[in-house]
């Protein structure tokens, strides 16, 4: 037994599109419905990324003969499978039993493996389940991948083909997101990469926004988000921030990033102001940061977002820059005869921070109707400063915790956009603020 170190089986491609991927999913909780597969898309994010085409994919039940058939049918017509689920320690996990089958070898123990296994239950303080000896049981011939976040190590096994010469390489990871990611960005898209031709290195820069949707981003980026480009950009979008990603192959790190600059330029050119920051950076970061570089300070009070803006704030504070949130007020409702405009002037005053940010009720919209029938909502957002007022309308879109995600961060913007108003000619074509 072997750690994932380099394959064996069409271990260099000759060209890229040699090579075709099938994800597979493993679990009835994916094929009675109870659960959304969420794994194989992100995977198929990778890949795409990677350049490596995405031909299938397949979901199978807990059971040794459908995995078994799924398999053969896998290896015969894709050069790389990638398996999320069945790893775990219960009589129901079966991916090593089916890889095994399918290999024609038998399954064998490795030390090291459940030594890991062991340690991370003595280190809980907790005896280890024989159950869990399972998970260091691994197809003769096959390499671990590591699994620094859980129990389960993955599988990184070669197969044959019986119709025609060559085979697949497949590589098994948990079905748990985190754990499936971590081992991932670790291991398997090395390794995958290293798989191409003049495969080199490859590196990724994410561009984040926030202020307008998906559709209207991917419009003002003609010819950017378009699949087979270099270096490729891909676009996702999560509680209205859209992360752009740029992916970059080339000889060395120096290469990548000598790729990856012109997009970006191009990129920041065409959004302006609506990009607020890279990386792991979060809207309530943009707007801290913009309160750091105004000398500003900002308290909030709430009714319709829920708290949800005192908390994004407070674990932005967390991560710096300090002493520039001073704390939320969440309100159960608004008196009578009250405006949102007096909560932000009130919680300003009370607060002794240069800025207070309110956000209103819920309240309905009556002249409009809704997709499915039901009336539009609407939240009103207001920001008092010593410059004056800065009201804003957000109408609710989406299911309860996302929209009350979009209006909490359309809130947070706000705040940026105010304290660092974007230059004139950096708003992209067609956006308003």
């Amino acid at each position: 037994m072997t750690t994932s170190s380099g394959p064996s089986v069409g271990e260099r491609a000759t060209a890229a599109e040699t090579l075709r991927a099938e994800v597979v999913s493993i679990g009835d909780e994916l094929t009675t419905g109870q659960r959304l597969d969420t794994n194989s898309q992100w995977i198929s994010r990778e890949l795409g990324v990677l350049g490596v085409p995405v031909a299938f994919h397949t979901t199978i039940t807990d059971s040794l003969d459908d995995g078994i058939a799924a398999f053969r049918i896998a290896v015969e017509r894709a050069e790389i499978i990638v398996v999320t689920g069945g790893l775990g320690p219960t009589a129901d996990d079966l991916t090593r039993e089916v890889l095994a089958r399918v290999a024609g070898v038998p399954l064998e123990l490795s030390a090291a493996a459940l030594a890991d296994v062991e340690a991370r239950f003595a280190r809980r303080a907790v005896p280890c389940p024989e159950s869990n000896r399972r998970q260091a049981l691994f197809p003769c011939g096959s390499r671990i991948i590591a699994n620094p976040e859980g129990t389960a190590p993955g599988i990184d096994l070669d197969l044959r083909r019986t119709s025609s010469p060559g085979g697949a390489r497949v590589f098994a990871l948990p079905g748990v997101p985190g754990e499936m990611r971590t081992m991932w960005q670790a291991t398997v898209g090395p390794a995958i990469l290293a798989m191409l031709p003049g495969a080199g290195t490859i590196r990724f820069r994410r561009i984040k926004c926030f202020g307008v949707g998906e559709s209207a981003i991917e419009a003002m980026l003609p010819d950017l988000v378009r699949r087979g480009r270099e270096p490729l950009v891909g676009i996702t979008a999560h509680e209205g921030t859209i992360t752009l990603r740029i992916a970059a192959r080339g000889r060395d790190a120096a290469d990548c990033e000598a790729a990856i600059a012109p997009t970006e330029a191009v990129i920041r050119e065409c959004l302006g102001g609506i990009v607020y920051g890279t990386e792991d950076d979060e809207v309530e970061d943009a707007a801290l940061a913009a309160l750091a570089t105004a000398g500003a300070t900002l308290a909030t009070v709430e009714i319709g977002s829920l708290g949800q803006i005192a908390g994004l704030l407070a674990a932005a504070a967390a991560r710096g820059p300090e002493g520039r949130f001073r704390g939320g007020v969440v309100l159960p409702g608004i008196a009578a005869g009250t405006t949102v405009t007096e909560l932000a002037q009130h919680r300003r005053a009370d607060s002794g921070a240069t800025h207070a940010l309110a956000v209103g009720p819920i309240v309905p919209v009556a002249e409009a109707i809704g997709e499915s029938g039901g009336g539009v909502t609407m939240v009103e957002i207001v920001l008092a400063g010593p410059d004056g007022i800065t009201r804003r309308e957000h109408r609710l879109g989406g299911a309860g915790s996302v929209r009350l995600a979009r209006a909490s961060k359309t809130a947070i913007d706000l705040v940026r956009t105010t304290l660092v108003p974007p230059a004139d000619d950096s708003l992209p074509r067609g956006a308003t603020r």
